[in-house]
């Protein structure tokens, strides 16, 4: 059976957004080639990714054209390979096509899609978005959060998660240090309280 992870860059105050559209762009955010090397060896060890579509939309824009640009670093370069080959699964309502290995699924039944997808699938599967890693969450299906937190306290903007209030208890599973000051943890979710329950 796959694992979901939930991988994000992550403020001290655990938003992922200070406005909306600047994840992986914002002034915030402390990401060298150290980060950038350790990102791409992960992104390389999954079996799949699976993005919401407004995830998916900002990465399709980006990556595969970062793959050629001779004006970008190597490590950036390299991402934008490993990303465009990766296989992919967009959740969309609205999306009917996708390039770049990527198979789409949506409908109402979605989740439960995603529940067959982990099922049968061998490894890690990298959640991105914060709506979709939402709902996977409180559909019990999500097996770790990979938060890469960076030295700042936003104060605002969007969070981690989108609506959801409850405790989450998890186990500390891998950390690490990097030179600019950011921190990997790695966790399993252990228990994800359930909305509406005591």
């Amino acid at each position: 059976m796959g694992r979901f992870v939930y991988s994000m860059q992550v403020s001290l105050d655990l938003r992922i957004e200070q406005v909306p559209g600047d994840g992986g762009a914002g002034e915030w955010l402390r990401i060298d080639e150290e980060l950038h090397r350790e990102a791409n060896a992960r992104t390389r060890a999954l079996a799949l990714m699976v993005h919401g579509r407004v995830y998916y939309e900002v990465m399709e824009e980006y990556w595969p054209r970062a793959s050629e640009d001779a004006s970008l670093p190597d490590v950036m370069r390299e991402y934008g390979e490993i990303w465009t080959a990766k296989p992919k699964v967009l959740v969309s309502r609205t999306r009917r096509s996708a390039d770049h290995n990527t198979r789409i699924i949506g409908g109402d039944d979605a989740i439960e899609q995603l529940a067959a997808l982990r099922a049968e699938t061998d490894g890690g599967i990298s959640v991105g978005g914060a709506a979709l890693a939402t709902q996977l969450l409180r559909a019990g299906l999500l097996d770790e959060l990979l938060l890469f937190t960076h030295p700042a306290i936003l104060g605002f903007g969007r969070p981690l998660f989108d609506d959801y209030d409850l405790p989450i208890d998890l186990d500390l599973l891998e950390q690490r240090s990097f030179e600019q000051g950011v921190t990997m943890h790695r966790y399993a979710i252990l228990d994800a309280k359930e909305a509406g329950s005591c």
